[in-house]
């Protein structure tokens, strides 16, 4: 699904990543980890098409419309709703039978309760359970996830780990960024170390 050889990146004379070579099939799991700074964030932004490579090659076998993205920030609207961001995000995905599927990602992330409350409101795990029931709404078949366990409490990085369980046993292909990649070693993903 992922393909790519030489791959490079700069902005202006820092150059983040140079000469990467990586294969991800369908259906696989790659953590990326290495300290900050080493690229890890850029990698995932070139692989959702969020940034252009400045040299070497990258193909990525998935529509735009089938891909997942969780960045380091939320990416929801905090004066908005829970169910209105969702609702937001449902129409612009063309999501089938939207409502169905927010309440059921509500449900599942703990956040059904708050479907009304401004998201203003929220603690920053709050907020990121929120991000991740954006990320997943549209059912992706390529999910990206930038620190996803970042701001979450014992209970909500349970939740976590319990979905990429699920999405890793659905044959999605997951690329996830971590700081505590032995946390996801029980599901079997490779891992791809970038130095700084």
């Amino acid at each position: 699904m992922i393909h790519a050889r030489k791959l490079a990146k700069r902005y202006g004379d820092k150059r983040v990543l140079q000469g990467l070579d990586l294969d991800v099939e369908e259906g696989g799991f790659l953590v990326l980890t290495g300290p900050n700074g080493s690229g890890k964030t850029t990698l995932l932004r070139l692989i959702a098409g969020l940034a252009a490579a400045t040299g070497g090659e990258l193909e990525v076998r998935a529509e735009r419309s089938s891909i997942g993205f969780l960045a380091h920030e939320p990416l929801v609207y905090r004066e908005l709703t829970p169910l209105e961001n969702l609702e937001l995000y449902g129409r612009l995905y063309r999501v089938p039978e939207r409502r169905e599927r927010i309440g059921m990602l509500l449900e599942r992330f703990g956040l059904r309760d708050e479907r009304h409350a401004r998201v203003a409101t929220f603690s920053r795990g709050m907020q990121q359970r929120l991000a991740l029931c954006r990320t997943l709404l549209h059912d992706p078949q390529l999910v990206l996830l930038d620190e996803p366990f970042s701001g979450l409490d014992a209970g909500a990085a349970a939740l976590v780990d319990r979905e990429l369980r699920e999405l890793a046993g659905a044959h999605r292909t997951l690329v996830v960024s971590t700081h505590a990649p032995e946390r996801l070693d029980p599901l079997g993903p490779r891992r791809l170390a970038l130095a700084a």
